[in-house]
């Protein structure tokens, strides 16, 4: 029986640049109910518009509810505005600015330049051609266009990203390469991972710390005091591509991976993204590695009927050191490989309580 199809969803680029074509349709015709929009793909879309708003004369607002489709993101459901003013003018100009709700660049190394609102420039082409068709349809030119895009309760999404670390202040980025969310497609996150190394390299950092989430990221800092918040990022499950876009930054020489063991067994397999891997095949091979370096039966058996790799960790640490480091050298040897042999590779592996369990580099690897 085949899966259910997922929903696909648009992205804010895409709710600011129907919201941007309703408010400048009511200026020529009724109020819309919906737009069509049309992506960078040159797909279209009917998006529903939640509210017009005629401020002035020569001023309308509108907002847009946006819909991630079955791949939720923080941004799921956030109403997403735009504020038009036409003026006379004796040529056609589109302006394009943020308001309250939307993040200001204050690091270089993103895709624009330090004092822009973060408005990447995928939305901005959207923007612009919804002008351009709204235009084209009543025959307008000629006029000047100021285009201010507000996101309401921005500020407050903004903190459950990491704007703040890339340099992105006062709200969330208005996104999108496409117009289109695709379920499980993990765009936003890969896109957050290369614009952190982006902005690391932008200030000249030759050693970044990967970690897959906040709490491993929490231990590195104490562990690495001396670098500054930009060198850490979190990479999640994205094990390869993570270091895809490390390899792109000619500036980036050494990458630590600071992980638990859990991720580390599944990195250590040679899984690209380590959520693919079934937790009853990292257990089977962890049993066989055990086998291997301890000759103890008993803990194989142990580990392969284990729960989780958590679970076999509190078999093995610390009383079979050597099955740990078998485990942290095929991860810094898998990563080598992903990075072409580019960077180098230094891997951490921590207890679940953030004690070092493993060190690549130390003289003797506990």
């Amino acid at each position: 029986m085949s899966s259910k199809r997922l929903k696909k969803g648009f992205t804010t680029g895409s709710a600011a640049a129907a919201a941007v074509k309703a408010a400048l349709l009511s200026y020529f015709s009724e109020v819309p109910k919906t737009v069509e929009i049309r992506f960078l793909t040159n797909e279209k879309k009917k998006i529903e518009i939640k509210t017009v708003k005629k401020i002035a004369e020569n001023q309308y607002e509108a907002i847009v509810v946006k819909d991630a489709g079955d791949d939720p993101d923080i941004t799921h459901k956030a109403q997403i505005g735009a504020r038009v003013t036409l003026s006379d003018s004796n040529e056609s100009v589109i302006t394009i600015f943020g308001g309250k709700g939307v993040g200001i660049i204050t690091k270089p190394g993103l895709e624009l330049p330090v004092g822009e609102p973060a408005i990447n420039p995928g939305p901005r082409k959207m923007i612009q051609n919804s002008v351009e068709e709204v235009f084209t349809r009543f025959n307008i030119q000629d006029k000047q266009v100021d285009i201010e895009i507000f996101v309401p309760k921005g500020e407050i999404l903004a903190r459950k990203t990491l704007n703040a670390r890339l340099g992105i202040l006062g709200g969330i980025s208005i996104l999108g390469t496409t117009g289109i969310v695709t379920p499980m497609s993990h765009d936003a996150y890969i896109a957050t991972i290369k614009s952190s190394i982006s902005v690391a390299a932008a200030k000249d950092m030759d050693t970044l710390v990967f970690t897959t989430g906040r709490r491993s990221e929490r231990f590195a800092m104490e562990k690495f005091k001396t670098l500054e918040e930009e060198a850490f990022i979190q990479t999640g499950d994205f094990f390869k591509a993570s270091l895809d876009m490390a390899v792109l930054q000619p500036k980036i020489q050494t990458i630590i991976f600071t992980i638990f063991f859990g991720k580390a067994v599944k990195m250590a397999l040679g899984f690209e993204h380590t959520h693919a891997a079934k937790s009853e095949l990292t257990l089977k091979k962890l049993s066989e590695w055990a086998r291997q370096t301890t000759g103890n039966r008993d803990l194989e058996t142990q580990i392969a009927s284990a729960n989780t790799a958590r679970h076999a960790f509190s078999f093995i640490y610390p009383e079979y050191p050597e099955l740990i480091s078998h485990v942290g050298k095929k991860i810094k040897k898998n990563a080598r490989g992903f990075s072409q042999n580019k960077l180098d590779i230094r891997v951490i592996i921590l207890d679940f309580d953030g004690t070092v369990a493993f060190d690549s580099t130390s003289s003797i690897e506990r």
